[in-house]
């Protein structure tokens, strides 16, 4: 992940910027930052778990991908999952929309996925997803964050409890235990190899 610009732009600069390229971003305190191009194994688990979700009975118009939320910085700031599981009150606010985006403010998502990519403990990357993103979505109040880190083969899922996750690491044949989903019924493993 690299920042493009130091110039900071509004909310709604950056739902509305196209630079002509295919390369996504995520809006950091009002920092245009680039997000990594995502690895096969990643989006193998991402649609995995839309289909385990699915087989749940949970409607497809609840699981949102490329779908951003907007958390609380000192500028702007909205972030992208890699999978979002809506409430029906969290679905309906973004109903319509040209860019799908929660905004502050509007009903929280039951879950937050996001699949690691690679890089070590100081890495922007693991910063990112294992530090930042943690405590923006603990700051939202949203109930439950995933972190999938297929490199270090875990998964980790957080609860929120007093305002921040406390999280628990499955790996191997472990069952998931998820609070919202405790009948998703997944090892770590099928998870991290994308059910094959």
């Amino acid at each position: 992940m690299t920042a493009t610009t130091q110039q900071r732009i509004t909310l709604e600069q950056y739902l509305t910027y196209d630079n002509g390229t295919d390369t996504r971003y995520e809006l950091v305190d009002g920092i245009l930052v680039e997000m990594g191009t995502e690895s096969t194994i990643n989006t193998w688990i991402v649609g995995f778990l839309f289909e385990g979700f699915i087989r749940l009975g949970l409607p497809a118009y609840r699981i949102g991908f490329k779908q951003k939320v907007e958390v609380t910085s000192a500028y702007a700031s909205a972030r992208e999952p890699d999978l979002i599981v809506h409430t029906e009150a969290s679905a309906l606010a973004i109903e319509g929309r040209k860019e799908s985006i929660l905004r502050l403010g509007e009903p929280n998502p039951m879950l937050l996925i996001e699949v690691a990519s690679p890089g070590t403990e100081s890495s922007e990357n693991y910063q990112c997803d294992y530090q930042q993103k943690p405590a923006e979505y603990a700051a939202r109040g949203v109930p439950e964050y995933w972190i999938i880190d297929p490199d270090l083969q875990w998964v980790k899922i957080g609860s929120l409890i007093n305002g921040a996750y406390q999280f628990a690491d499955f790996t191997g044949n472990q069952f998931i235990l998820s609070p919202t989903f405790p009948q998703l019924n997944l090892t770590a493993e099928q998870i991290l190899n994308a059910g094959r």
